[in-house]
């Protein structure tokens, strides 16, 4: 129980490290979540920020999910990496040194994929990847995608119960961190991603 406890501490924790707020304040001395579509992710700061820091908050939500669900599998073994996975993107998206305004996830659970398997991780961005060229509707990419890597697993042949819950939490995760996307694009106002019309911040 107490390395479980550990577990959840640490990768909650790990969480709430957020890229985009970091380097939004270090450069160019602006809350993020102030700006754009007011979320703490990557999307939001390659808009407003630009590229470099885009790739930068990616980076970071990228990283620390490795970095917890690395220490889960040293402390619990594979079910520690599930476990790692759902608290690390949980403290990315309401972290609570943040008043639990943080981002979406995404990054974090391509993190966890990557560890996990990075065939499925690779096949799975291949996937988000024509997504966004086709619509250039990132947040419906990253639905799609946190979806369409459950559907994968089992064509990789994995069976396991907790492989599958975890998966499906973090596709429900982006749903609900993705809502107000959702009515936007049923509405047909959803911002497309250009990199050549970012708006300053």
């Amino acid at each position: 129980m107490f390395k479980i406890l550990i577990c959840i501490l640490i990768s909650y924790l790990l969480g709430n490290i957020s890229g985009a707020i970091i380097f939004g304040k270090i450069l160019f001395n602006k809350d993020i979540r102030k700006y754009g579509s007011k979320n703490a992710g990557t999307t939001n700061a390659l808009r407003v920020f630009g590229l470099k820091v885009g790739i930068l908050t990616f980076l970071i939500d990228f990283f620390k999910a490795i970095l917890a669900c690395f220490f889960g599998f040293l402390l619990l073994g594979v079910n520690g990496v599930y476990l790692s996975a759902i608290f690390v993107v949980l403290g990315h998206n309401f972290p609570i040194f943040l008043n639990f305004k943080g981002g979406k996830g995404i990054a974090c659970s391509f993190g966890f994929i990557v560890f996990f398997d990075y065939k499925l991780a690779f096949i799975t961005l291949l996937f988000f990847i024509l997504i966004v060229f086709f619509t250039r509707y990132i947040s419906l990419a990253s639905m799609l995608s946190t979806i369409f890597a459950i559907c994968l697993s089992f064509i990789f042949g994995y069976r396991s119960i907790y492989l599958f819950l975890t998966l499906f939490l973090l596709s429900i995760l982006s749903i609900f961190r993705h809502k107000e996307n959702i009515i936007r694009l049923i509405n047909k106002k959803e911002n497309k991603i250009s990199l050549k019309n970012r708006k300053k911040a």
